[in-house]
């Protein structure tokens, strides 16, 4: 049988994951962070802006 025209491209089993910096819960590649991958840090907004501050000296 060949493949359908409505079969995905890819599964989320496949997906590229990172763990955020914040929580360290890992997240998934999304579709919207296609060009910026590399740039990713954080799962979320929240996330980003709760971020941990470098300790000034």
């Amino acid at each position: 049988m060949a493949s359908s025209a409505s079969a995905p491209r890819y599964t989320k089993a496949t997906l590229p994951t990172k763990v955020c910096a914040t929580c360290g819960r890992p997240f998934a590649w999304r579709k919207k962070w296609a060009r910026c991958w590399d740039e990713v840090k954080y799962c979320g907004e929240k996330c980003q802006r709760t971020r941990q501050k470098p300790i000034s000296s």
